[in-house]
């Protein structure tokens, strides 16, 4: 199996920030234990073991020197044949090595950890963990013993988000382990797709802070009324001046309000924000899908007050809940896909959208085998009923990799916490923490405003609970996003050019014809792309809970996951096929079994 090469998502670190070139590798898992490095490594280094099965199957390309796990005799041929294919790609994933895994250094910068992750532990104050509480933590994640994680010192009722999904293993594509910052020494062909997220102190947190804060003040605007609307322009405005804002500008260098809160991967920029995958409506089964969701009243946002801030990063229950809208509109505004992303199955998306490629009657990928059959079609392979459980698998298979670089690597806080530190440092609070932040987040118009709306200097959110108990960096939603449209991509033709498309009106009450002069340019993979950034942003900017480069670095390391766990199960399928695509980066992934 190939090996993956760099995802091309540089670093976060400003580059004119000397204290973030510096990114520590102390939080590096090269400093793991031998015990769990031990651990991720290929049981026993099998190599030339398929030779033992009998039926004359070919041994693995290269064996180990070291000792060779007790392969047992297989008389029946087929059993043989399917356990040379596991051994056989077990054996390629071994041969991947482990890249070097950076952090942003903010959890060694800072003694009191208040620029690293710890929600829900016990606090010591505003924006600081008990460190006592902090080390019962710590223990948990290093040695991964289940008893360690019941002995975590929390600070409320509100329990920590599956960290020991950090540990599980998968049987299909590589390792948690095998995805990184940097390569690894031995083989500049390691997985990288999964650089450091910016530091505290860096320009690029502060850019990204500012855009969260005015996607809290737009949660309300629609999207077609950006342009008209003046906080989105003021928006556009200050982010069109900051260097290091990562987000799609125009051919000027300029941030439009057509393209705030916009992904900038290939198809993003073309047509309405919300992707035709989330409004056409279409059937399971013979159950109509409207596409029309329930979304929580406008105007009602939480944490804007130090008192709940606090209890909720203690993990404290602050007794609130979201108001429903009663009537159902089409998204079309940041709080609808708030409120979409707050209870969804993280598949939801991808699979709704599976179900809209079917009623548009988009061709299947030109490589697929039974394009040009007429004898037979696909079905349980490389058909829906592949297509469709494909779907739920992968999104389980990304989840595990996700998990093991959010808990075990990175430690990233969330925005809320980010939003917490400007709160104090304006304040003349910030002498509690060591944490520091740069002037470009503390004097933005973003801040202003904000201050002006609410009365303090905390980033709002849309959820009472404020985020999930769980680190910022890698996103779920967006490794799953990745991850799905990377299968989408495989299984249909993206360059197909989506018919007639829709746009929701203001309100989200209904759907009209889409007429603006890109409308011919809206293809398959751009839309699959844009939906996924509709998700993940979703619960990020438009949520408050994540960072833009959770979400962008996150896809990559889907698709990379995808890709990975794709080249494994082509292995397996009977037909011959040669399937390509094109990637987030827009390079061509082959798929192959020939």
């Amino acid at each position: 199996m190939k090996t993956m090469k760099n995802g091309g998502i540089a670093s976060g670190c400003g580059a004119a920030e000397e204290d973030c070139k510096k990114a520590d590798h102390q939080g590096a898992l090269s400093k793991q234990s031998s015990t769990e490095l031990n651990r991720r490594k290929f049981l026993g280094q099998a190599g030339a073991a398929a030779a033992l099965v009998t039926g004359g199957l070919a041994s693995p390309a290269k064996a180990f020197a070291e000792p060779q796990p007790t392969v047992p005799s297989v008389p029946n041929k087929r059993v043989a044949q399917s356990f040379a294919l596991r051994l056989t790609a077990a054996t390629r994933e071994a041969l991947i090595p482990v890249p070097s895994h950076l952090t942003n250094g903010d959890e060694a910068r800072y003694p009191d950890k208040s620029g690293t992750y710890s929600k829900g532990l016990l606090q010591a104050g505003y924006g600081r963990v008990d460190l006592s509480a902090w080390q019962t933590f710590k223990t948990a994640l290093t040695t991964g013993n289940p008893a360690d994680f019941r002995k975590i010192i929390m600070g409320g009722t509100r329990t920590l988000n599956g960290p020991q999904g950090a540990f599980a293993f998968g049987m299909e594509g590589s390792d948690g382990v095998q995805f990184g910052s940097a390569p690894s020494p031995a083989n500049q062909e390691s997985v990288v797709v999964v650089p450091p997220a910016p530091a505290a102190a860096s320009a690029a947190y502060g850019t990204e802070l500012v855009e969260l804060y005015w996607g809290s003040l737009l949660r309300d605007v629609a999207f077609t009324d950006y342009a008209a609307d003046s906080t989105a322009v003021l928006a556009a405005n200050e982010l069109s001046g900051m260097a290091s804002y990562a987000g799609p500008r125009d051919s000027h260098g300029h941030v439009t309000p057509n393209l705030l809160f916009r992904g900038g991967f290939p198809g993003e920029t073309a047509g309405p924000y919300i992707s035709q995958f989330f409004i056409t409506p279409t059937f399971f089964g013979q159950q109509e899908l409207s596409q029309q969701m329930t979304t929580y009243l406008p105007g009602i946002d939480y944490m804007t007050d130090l008192a709940s801030w606090q209890q909720v990063q203690s993990g404290i229950d602050t007794g609130l809940q979201n108001q429903p809208d009663p009537q159902p509109r089409f998204q079309h505004n940041g709080r609808g896909l708030s409120a979409y992303t707050h209870v969804d199955v993280l598949y939801q998306a991808y699979f709704t959208a599976f179900l809209v490629l079917i009623t548009l009657g988009v061709p299947i990928n030109p490589g697929n085998p039974y394009v040009h059959s007429t004898t037979e079609n696909g079905f349980s392979t490389l058909g829906g009923p592949d297509i469709a459980s494909s779907l739920g698998g992968i999104a389980a298979r990304a989840l595990d990799v996700v998990w093991y670089q959010k808990w075990l690597v990175h430690l990233r806080h969330r925005p809320e916490s980010g939003g917490g530190l400007v709160h104090l440092i304006r304040t003349g609070l910030g002498n509690t923490v060591n944490a520091q932040l740069n002037s470009n987040v503390l004097n933005s118009q973003a801040v202003q405003h904000s201050f002006s709306k609410y009365g303090g200097y905390l980033l709002s959110q849309a959820f009472p609970e404020g985020s999930p108990t769980h680190p910022a960096y890698p996103t779920g939603h967006g490794t799953v996003a990745g991850a799905c449209i990377t299968l989408l991509k495989f299984f249909f033709d993206g360059n197909y050019v989506i018919p007639n498309p829709l746009v929701p009106t203001s309100g989200g009450l209904s759907l009209v014809p889409y007429t603006g002069r890109d409308a011919g340019q809206l293809t398959v993979n751009g839309e699959l792309n844009k939906l996924a950034h509709n998700v993940t942003f979703g619960h990020g900017i438009h949520a408050g809970i994540h960072w833009r480069s959770d979400s962008d670095s996150s896809m990559v390391l889907g698709e990379a996951i995808a890709i990975s766990a794709l080249q494994d199960r082509a292995q397996c399928y009977n037909e011959k096929f040669t399937v390509t695509f094109t990637k987030l980066d827009g390079t061509i992934a082959t798929i192959t079994n020939r």
